[in-house]
């Protein structure tokens, strides 16, 4: 018997990445815009964004997407107030199926937003290109890069389109967390939320467990099982990002920025981000306003 081996159907197939970038932009960002030759998308991870595509303006929130096809000119811009953190992708794909995708804003599930972030992951993996170079027209292939990487930033990058397709214009599912969820989601999503209502606290273990109604032990292994750390580290992961959008912000100094957070002193604030970003805080703050003054050449 002669066995007969099928080809497999690829109607969406990306073998060719122009770019990929992660931005933090200030909140005053303006880009005057561009069109070119290949797609590109936009994901809002932080914040809103005015855009322009076409003739069209749109205000993007969290969460949502915004495809812009071939020849399309598009611009943005920060609405002055909250300083964005944007997924920008650029690709090449001849596929009669990403017609789907012209003209749309489309908001992302959990599953999408998961394979954002391993399109960033393996693009930083791949290339030595800095991803938050706005001016960057080629990506330079890292010469560490781990196998594969290229591949699985493709793979990624086409389970995202697919699935964006087949689920159409719905809306993306209730989370988890909402509906048929197990105990340790419910905990996770409580504290964190109650963590991210209180960044003006210096919280110690003990008051997190005991406002919580939960045990030191319990708390510990799902936040571990969750983010791959302790809860006191996730709270101070949180204090750092909402520093960085508030020096992004610009509207207030690195004094006022840490009394905000519940730091004791400036100079705790600062030891603080250096340890978690490599920057002191003026130096985030420079290579802010280093971002904001580059733009992609127009093609």
């Amino acid at each position: 018997m002669a066995f007969r081996p099928i080809i497999l159907a690829r109607p969406i197939a990306v073998d060719r990445v122009v770019t990929v970038h992660y931005f933090e932009y200030s909140s005053s960002y303006y880009f005057e815009g561009e069109r070119h030759d290949f797609w590109e998308f936009l994901y809002v991870d932080k914040g809103e964004v005015d855009v322009i595509a076409g003739d069209v303006r749109h205000t993007l929130r969290r969460g949502q997407l915004i495809f812009h096809a071939p020849g399309e000119f598009h611009a943005l811009r920060a609405n002055g107030v909250v300083a964005p953190n944007l997924v920008v992708v650029s690709f090449c794909c001849a596929s009669t199926d990403m017609d789907f995708f012209r003209g749309k804003i489309l908001p992302a599930g959990d599953a999408e937003r998961s394979l954002l972030g391993r399109i960033v992951a393996e693009g930083q993996a791949a290339f030595s290109t800095p991803l938050d170079d706005p001016a960057t027209t080629a990506m330079e292939r890292s010469a560490a890069a781990p196998f594969a990487a290229e591949q699985l930033l493709g793979a990624a990058l086409e389970e995202l389109l697919i699935r964006l397709v087949r689920r159409g214009e719905a809306p993306p599912p209730t989370p988890p967390s909402v509906i048929h969820t197990t105990g340790r989601e419910e905990l996770f999503d409580r504290v964190r939320t109650y963590l991210e209502g209180n960044l003006g606290r210096g919280l110690s273990l003990e008051e997190v467990c005991r406002d919580n109604l939960v045990g030191r032990s319990r708390l510990q292994q799902v936040f571990r099982e969750r983010t791959g750390g302790g809860v006191m580290e996730f709270f101070g992961s949180l204090k750092i990002e909402a520093a960085k959008g508030l020096i992004r912000e610009g509207r207030k100094n690195f004094t006022e920025i840490a009394g905000e957070l519940g730091y004791q002193s400036i100079y705790y604030f600062s030891r603080h981000f250096k340890k978690a970003t490599g920057m002191s805080p003026s130096e985030y703050a420079s290579s802010v306003k280093l971002l904001s003054s580059k733009t992609r050449p127009g093609e």
